[in-house]
């Protein structure tokens, strides 16, 4: 099955889990009171580079250490996007995983996933105090997870193609002739996801301000009819769209990709390979960034919860959270992580864009009832008209 082909399969998926959105909560699991013998394992749908044993870089393992002291076999499934995560949560059989916040509504209101005790795992009041209570995953004052990581969308580069780092998000979004004199058109991509939608209003708000576009997934009809024109219009300068981080990695290396939505990951991967003859930056433009905070929830018919609660507690301890921030380039929820852990440095969390905070708006699920009396496109909406933009209709 091609990638494109999955992907055209995701979306259709997320059609249905938008309508599920919609519907008031179902019953939810009770919560565990306390935490018993583990059941020797523990599934976990994550997204790439979230959950490394060792296999990939042996500098890089948050997973064998956890195995010995809990006798619990970590299982990891690699998902490309928020709504693929969505579909296999609902198929079922996973304890936990690690949902962004265009799906953890989706995944609460469904319920797909539960509350969670926080008294059973004790790091959960040393993780950033912006985080512990964020809407995406807090409903009402219950806790559907635990915050793992976040971070930016970048704009990743071709140095060659561009002489310093963009300044403006339009290299992607319009035709224009790049420092190596070649235009951008065909040398552009974008990610597949419906999400991305938010990125074409994110750039018209400080370029059509008269469309009065306040919140980038809370867009009324006009505004929402602005984006997609704007991704239209972009579909003539893109190549490729991209779901798999590895695939945008060799799309940069070998197909003539120069500029692109990113994620810190792949930046970090390229620049990392001396090998590689391409060499790469990354920026936040003026425009700013839409960006990620992404949640360890955990599946309200989990079948091993006493393994996933002590996996949830090992998720926010500071070697862990540093390891990841360090292979992934994330900003780790926990600020203990930020110092005196060698894996990252106490400039790691700078580096990966922890002063961005304020600026990036954090992906979340597009809703019909959007507050203030206003009434916006929902994300089944969005999952239509997105792939209407991908297959050039």
């Amino acid at each position: 099955m091609s990638r494109f082909t999955r992907l055209a399969l995701m979306t259709a998926a997320g059609v249905a889990v938008g309508a599920a959105f919609a519907q008031p909560y179902n019953a939810q699991a009770d919560m565990l009171q306390k935490i018993g013998a583990g059941e020797g394992e523990v599934a976990i749908i994550a997204w790439t580079g979230y959950i490394e044993d060792g296999s990939n870089d042996k500098s890089y393992d948050w997973v064998t250490g956890f195995e010995k002291a809990t006798g619990c076999k970590v299982s990891v499934k690699i998902a490309g996007t928020s709504d693929e995560m969505v579909s296999l949560m609902n198929a079922g059989g996973y304890d936990l995983v690690t949902a962004s916040g265009d799906a953890t509504m989706r995944l609460i209101r469904g319920g797909t996933v539960q509350e969670i005790n926080t008294a059973l795992v004790p790091n959960y009041s040393t993780i950033d105090p912006r985080l512990q209570n964020a809407p995406w995953h807090t409903v009402d004052g219950k806790h559907y997870g635990a915050s793992y990581q976040w971070g930016p969308n970048v704009l990743m580069y071709n140095t060659a193609a561009f002489k310093e780092a963009p300044k403006s998000w339009d290299v992607v979004f319009k035709e224009t002739t790049l420092a190596d004199g070649k235009s951008n058109k065909g040398r552009v991509e974008a990610y597949g996801g419906p999400i991305y939608i938010a990125d074409a209003a994110l750039f018209l708000m400080k370029h059509n301000p008269e469309l009065g576009i306040t919140d980038p997934y809370y867009l009324d009809e006009k505004q929402f009819a602005a984006a997609v024109d704007l991704l239209k219009g972009q579909r003539q300068l893109v190549a490729k769209y991209w779901t798999d981080a590895a695939a945008q990695i060799d799309e940069f290396k070998n197909e003539g990709i120069v500029a692109a939505t990113s994620w810190p990951y792949q930046v970090n991967t390229i620049q990392a390979d001396k090998e590689s003859k391409i060499k790469v930056g990354s920026t936040v433009p003026d425009e700013g960034s839409t960006g990620w905070s992404d949640t360890t929830m955990m599946a309200s018919s989990a079948p091993h919860p006493n393994c996933a609660y002590l996996w949830l507690n090992h998720s926010l301890e500071p070697a862990t959270q540093a390891g990841v921030a360090s292979w992934f380039g994330s900003v780790p929820s926990v600020p203990a992580a930020c110092k005196g852990q060698a894996i990252l440095g106490d400039e790691g969390c700078k580096g990966n864009g922890s002063e961005l905070f304020d600026k990036i708006h954090f992906w979340k699920t597009p809703i019909k009832d959007c507050g203030s009396g206003k009434t916006c496109v929902d994300y089944k909406t969005w999952t239509e008209a997105f792939n209407g933009i991908q297959s050039g209709q």
